[in-house]
């Protein structure tokens, strides 16, 4: 099967929906919750203020913040001065199990060489930029395909909590966001009668292979050694109790399924997921490094 259909999906950095008018800020305690996008359908994204990072958050508002996250999935906070120890700190608030940076390319290689810490930037230690070609810049082209982080693990990760350390720039990258509990609602419902009980392989090396299939059509040994496939549901329920799509471009194959009929569905529903109607808007991110639990 020709995988040529698989492309980076690229999206205005407009929020169309919410044009014209106002979203108003609710006040829940010391919170103060702005919602990004909301319609007659879906609460998805919301910018929160009044949190105190220059200490250890206190538990009650942790829950908060927990409760905050499970209706609009993306919560974003800004100029939280958190550096890269206050940035664990908080993480380990939120799940005592953090997961380890594999370091393939070397813990003396990485700018921050800390375990709990990924950086996801483009600079060397030298500060100059990845070299073209080199195997960690092919490695980093699969980021760019549209994915869950860190679902080829078989412990699921519950958080991503990505922490700029720069400022976004005109014509730069931005993040974007799917709501996957709309992506699933708005599927036929035989559809939704035929994924219900699929279980799907996810492997990084497949993603880095879609990306880069010449560099990474043989993984090492050692990388495959160091992250075998996972497996997971592909409908999940989220905390709302509502379900969900568990995707991403590292998903390979659905078991019983042949390869060429898994990535034709795969491709199917990931262009469903990523139309704009379910990434409204974009996140105005300039990420270098992230955690994940």
């Amino acid at each position: 099967m020709s995988l040529s259909h698989i492309h980076i999906r690229t999206y205005e950095n407009t929020c169309p929906a919410n044009k014209g008018r106002e979203i108003n800020a609710i006040q829940e305690g010391e919170l103060t919750i702005k919602p990004v996008f909301q319609d007659c359908q879906s609460s998805f994204g919301a910018e929160v203020s009044g949190v105190n990072w220059s200490q250890p958050i206190p538990q009650d508002i942790v829950a908060q913040l927990v409760g905050l996250q499970d209706k609009y999935g993306v919560l974003i906070f800004r100029q939280t001065g958190l550096d890269n120890s206050r940035h664990i700190a908080f993480s380990q608030q939120l799940g005592e199990k953090l997961e380890i940076n594999p370091f393939f390319y070397g813990r003396e290689n990485d700018r921050l060489g800390e375990p709990l810490l990924f950086d996801v930037g483009n600079i060397e230690l030298d500060g100059s930029l990845v070299k073209r070609d080199s195997r960690r810049w092919h490695h980093s082209l699969g980021n760019a395909l549209w994915h869950t982080d860190s679902s080829y693990h078989q412990q699921r990760s519950k958080y991503s909590i990505l922490l700029s350390h720069g400022n976004p720039v005109k014509g730069g990258s931005w993040t974007h966001f799917a709501d996957m509990r709309r992506a699933y609602s708005d599927l036929p419902q035989e559809k939704k009668d035929m994924i219900e009980d699929l279980i799907v392989e996810h492997d990084l090396w497949h993603s880095r292979k879609l990306a880069s299939p010449v560099v990474y059509g043989n993984p090492l040994p050692h990388e495959l050694a160091a992250k075998p496939p996972a497996y997971h549901k592909l409908v999940q329920t989220a905390p709302d109790g509502r379900k969900t799509l568990y995707l991403a471009a590292h998903a390979k194959k659905i078991l019983g399924f042949s390869f060429e009929d898994s990535q034709k569905l795969i491709w199917e529903l990931i262009d469903h997921c990523t139309q704009p109607k379910v990434v409204p808007c974009p996140f105005a991110f300039s990420v270098f490094q992230k955690f994940k639990t």
